[in-house]
């Protein structure tokens, strides 16, 4: 599994475009009407933090879900742009997003992005990897979000559990 790196057209093109979630929404506190909060963790049955962390900050995660990955940096950085893809073809969900924050600490890695114009939904979400005083690696995922567009307004039941569902695989992802 690679990272494919975006087209520079669609890189400039992501770089440009503003974020698609409201002026100051963070994974703290409550969240705003119409947006919800939810945070899923794991203890791992591996111990190695570093090659760990390595695979989480080089979108394995994401390509483990099943989501093909278009990044402009094979290693997430503060302000890479990543395209996600679900799917095939033209008939592919295009999930756009930019990184907001990189967490890069002795115990914990990881980093935040906010969702783009054309995602389906509005957000933020965080992946972060955890070492614990017994060398116990947590990995969890944080999120607050709202529907971003017609079809998951209308089906926002089903986009819940779709979202829900991928990040039970995106958990999954960091397993050896």
């Amino acid at each position: 599994m690679v990272t494919r790196p975006l087209s520079r057209r669609r890189e400039a093109a992501l770089r440009a475009a503003p974020l698609s979630v409201p002026l100051g929404l963070t994974l703290d506190g409550a969240p705003p009407p119409g947006f919800q909060r939810f945070s899923q963790a794991v203890a791992l049955s591996r111990r190695d933090f570093e090659p760990a962390a390595a695979e989480l900050l080089s979108w394995r995660v994401h390509q483990r879900a099943g989501l093909a990955v278009e990044a402009s940096d094979d290693v997430a950085q503060l302000g890479t742009v990543v395209q996600l893809r679900l799917g095939l073809g033209v008939a592919s969900i295009r999930i756009p997003c930019r990184v907001i924050e990189l967490i890069d600490e002795p115990k914990r890695r990881g980093f935040t992005y906010a969702t783009l114009p054309g995602h389906p939904e509005s957000g933020v979400e965080r992946f972060l990897l955890e070492r614990g005083h017994d060398e116990t690696l947590r990995f969890s995922v944080t999120a607050v979000s709202a529907p971003g567009s017609l079809p998951t307004r209308l089906a926002r039941p089903l986009a819940r559990a779709i979202q829900e569902a991928f990040t039970r695989r995106y958990l999954r992802g960091l397993e050896n």
